[in-house]
């Protein structure tokens, strides 16, 4: 399909990110899914390149390139390049928000320059062991001292775990129930009592580093609250998940198609009874499906892009975008894997790791129950 949101900036950007893909990325998928983590020098490269951040404004060392459509070419490109374990993205259009739109001018100056050259590697601490979505029940915390606060607490299920020296953690700064006395701390690697504890093994996603977070007695001083003042970061969180949403959502389409262009390639080479597979109508009318399916979640996302561009992609739809496609994502890689036969149950064809990579869509970054219940309560319910 066609695609009318870019430009020839933006089809100049593509190229560049696709090369340094090739280079820099996809020869090394295997080893690093082995691993479990990717090489902190590749952050590095990325940086030197202005792959990290593009939004950050000139005056702290970025391109200031405030347009979203860069931010998905980065993941569109990342899922033809095969490749789950850099978290790029997780920077790019999550946790490098936080720090321009709500830091202060000391945190902007101390940590952009750094998220942009790929020098810090950042996470965003949300999740904890006994609370998933329901972030107002948090029992991390990060009480006042005399000079700063005391975190403590555990996180779990942490994109970027292992290679952070960033993370902003979402905690309690006082006992008082209820949203104002949440708080985003910023810890840094190397602060007293804290330490990624462990890495986690995933079902998918093998080369990204995901793990749980300790925090015990850490000192915190009072200028690392994210924008200086306690209370807000519950207010912080909800404005700055639709682009996280619209991110999984950017993967989730691209995953869709990218099954198809595979499956349509693979069941033109593989003969069965004399022919193609594809020639066979059951084929023919599973792929005609799945392109129908991509091209009109292609057109929804397309349109969420240019709202979110303009200001004014709104929580509901954000979740219509990210509960819908992820689901579809699902469904389209398991009939692709269907239609690779046994083949597709083989992890050396690309479609397997797919299959199991796309299983997490529909649960980070809100689960599709949530999504709907947030767009369910927009409508008066």
């Amino acid at each position: 399909m066609e695609r009318t949101i870019f430009e020839e900036e933006h089809r100049m950007f593509r190229s560049s990110f696709r090369k340094f893909c090739e280079a820099e990325i996809t020869p090394y998928n295997e080893q690093w899914e082995k691993d479990g983590v990717v090489p902190r020098e590749l952050w590095l490269k990325a940086g030197a390149q202005g792959f990290l951040c593009m939004d950050v404004p000139e005056e702290y060392g970025g391109l200031g390139l405030k347009d979203f459509r860069y931010n998905a070419i980065i993941g569109e490109e990342m899922v033809r390049a095969g490749s789950s374990g850099p978290g790029f993205t997780l920077q790019n259009d999550i946790t490098v928000g936080y720090l321009i739109n709500y830091g202060t001018e000391e945190q902007k100056k101390k940590y952009l320059p750094k998220f942009v050259s790929g020098e810090i590697i950042s996470a965003i601490a949300m999740t904890e062991p006994g609370t998933g979505s329901d972030l107002q029940g948090i029992k991390t915390t990060a009480l006042p001292t005399g000079d700063g606060y005391v975190v403590n607490g555990q996180k779990t299920f942490i994109t970027n775990g292992i290679l952070n020296n960033f993370v902003i953690v979402v905690a309690r700064t006082s006992k008082e129930k209820g949203h104002t006395a949440i708080s985003l701390v910023i810890v840094e690697r190397g602060m007293e009592g804290y330490e990624p504890a462990r890495k986690m093994q995933k079902l998918g996603l093998h080369a990204q580093d995901t793990a749980e977070l300790f925090f015990n007695n850490v000192h915190v001083p009072k200028e690392n609250i994210l924008g200086g003042a306690e209370g807000l970061g519950f207010i912080q969180l909800m404005q700055q998940l639709p682009q996280e949403r619209l991110s999984i959502a950017v993967v989730a389409v691209e995953a869709c198609e990218m099954a198809l262009d595979l499956t349509v390639q693979y069941c033109k080479e593989r003969h069965a009874f004399g022919k193609p597979i594809g020639t066979f109508q059951n084929s023919r009318f599973k792929l005609a499906e799945v392109k129908t399916e991509a091209e009109v979640a292609r057109v929804f996302l397309d349109h969420c892009i240019e709202l979110h561009n303009r200001g004014e992609l709104t929580v509901e739809k954000a979740a219509m975008a990210k509960w819908w496609t992820t689901e579809l994502q699902k469904k389209i890689v398991d009939t692709c894997l269907q239609l690779h036969g046994g083949y597709g149950y083989m992890m050396e064809y690309p479609i397997a790791k797919m299959f199991v990579d796309s299983r997490v869509q529909t649960i980070y970054g809100g689960t599709t129950e949530i999504m709907k219940e947030i767009i369910g309560r927009a409508m008066g319910f």
